[in-house]
């Protein structure tokens, strides 16, 4: 098996030499702060189109889609010296890179973790797909960004990264047996008093589960936030700016260990547990179960090798859930299982992981909003 044909994620170094290839084009030269661990953050082009709707291209490029529905364009946007982007309207971005992919090669995008917890709804769109956030083996073309605002107006600039991208190739995926194992060797949940969570009480299913905290015993006695419905925007250039009590409203922890997600609001809570991710695997939040309850946890879902890990001083770090209830009114207990976090194994060891020599906004994170919020 040649090099080139080593099944898994690609990490930072692989990542860079994929530019040196022209596998990653971008118009604007790519920034050393783009290259995560095992992800490359894309960044918006210089223009926004407002949709009436969102759309796949299906066999179409997604160019000629905009071009050949008069209907489907609403307005167009300058993004140069940046503009505000409206609560439930739909976006679409170009974006400064772009994809010549070997045959072997596919990728897979997410949102980052700044985008989740301001509720911007965002995935990306590629030529001739019929799948969001899917980049199909070999892909070559543009790329775009479907943006939609939830909870907050934002203001946005071109050159601002909202999504980021992981490469892969072959079998990349971790089985429960060899997650057993690897937790085994060296536990992957720990709670709050830095304990390792005991491998029998750890639960599997096509992924390491994981549960709500509804204590707020580490938190002060509060449980989550839950965004005011009529905010101010958000400009995603401010960092630390934000006083929180003018978007949040904190949500104090309930006499029982229950509580009850109000429909289509946007709540902000924590995990249970805390995980570890090693520095040989990149991991992703997903989906526990669609019939465990009508509720969404999570818009953001990569983790970097050596999240919750470091140096292995780390002892976990926990999750931040970005949450919505749908439709009707849901009520959730103190340690249910709301998502799983999938393992997958890295083609070689990244040259710098979470937490170490690099900077890492959430390695030590328990409920926290975004970083454009004063803590």
């Amino acid at each position: 098996m040649s090099d080139d044909e080593r099944p898994g994620v690609l990490p930072d170094h692989e990542l860079r030499a994929a530019v040196e290839a022209g596998w990653i084009m971008a118009r604007v030269a790519l920034a050393d702060e783009q290259f995560q661990p095992a992800s490359l953050d894309l960044r918006l082009g210089p223009v926004a189109y407002q949709l009436r709707a969102s759309f796949l291209p299906f066999r179409e490029t997604v160019s000629d889609r905009l071009d050949g529905d008069a209907d489907l364009v609403i307005d167009r946007l300058s993004l140069t010296d940046g503009a505000t982007l409206q609560r439930g309207s739909v976006y679409l971005v170009p974006l400064l890179e772009s994809l010549a992919l070997p045959a072997g090669m596919r990728g897979r995008s997410n949102p980052k973790s700044t985008t989740g917890r301001l509720d911007i709804f965002t995935r990306v769109i590629t030529d001739r797909t019929p799948r969001f956030d899917e980049i199909a083996p070999g892909y070559r073309g543009g790329l775009y960004l479907e943006v939609s605002p939830q909870s907050f107006p934002v203001r946005v600039q071109a050159g601002a990264s909202l999504n980021q991208l992981r490469l892969l190739v072959g079998e990349s995926a971790t089985s429960d047996r060899v997650l057993r194992d690897l937790y085994r060797d060296a536990p992957l949940l720990f709670d709050d008093d830095d304990r390792p969570v005991p491998l029998e009480r750890a639960s599997f299913n096509d992924g390491l589960c994981m549960g709500v905290d509804l204590s707020g015993r580490a938190t002060g006695g509060i449980i989550g936030y839950r965004a005011h419905p009529n905010p101010p925007a958000v400009d995603l250039a401010r960092v630390g700016h934000y006083d929180p009590a003018e978007f949040w409203e904190p949500i104090k922890r309930p006499s029982r260990d229950a509580y009850i997600l109000e429909a289509n609001r946007f709540y902000i809570l924590v995990s249970k547990e805390r995980i570890r991710v090693p520095p040989d695997y990149a991991a992703e939040m997903v989906v526990y179960d669609a019939g465990a309850g009508e509720i969404r946890t999570h818009y953001a879902g990569f983790f970097d090798p050596g999240f919750g890990f470091g140096d292995g001083s780390v002892l976990g770090t926990k999750v931040v859930m970005e949450v919505r209830a749908r439709e009707v009114p849901f009520l959730v207990y103190d340690g249910q299982i709301s998502f799983k976090v999938w393992f997958e194994r890295l083609r070689s060891r990244p040259t710098r992981v979470y937490g170490v020599g690099l900077r890492s906004s959430y390695q030590h994170q328990t409920l926290s909003l975004s970083k454009h919020f004063k803590r």
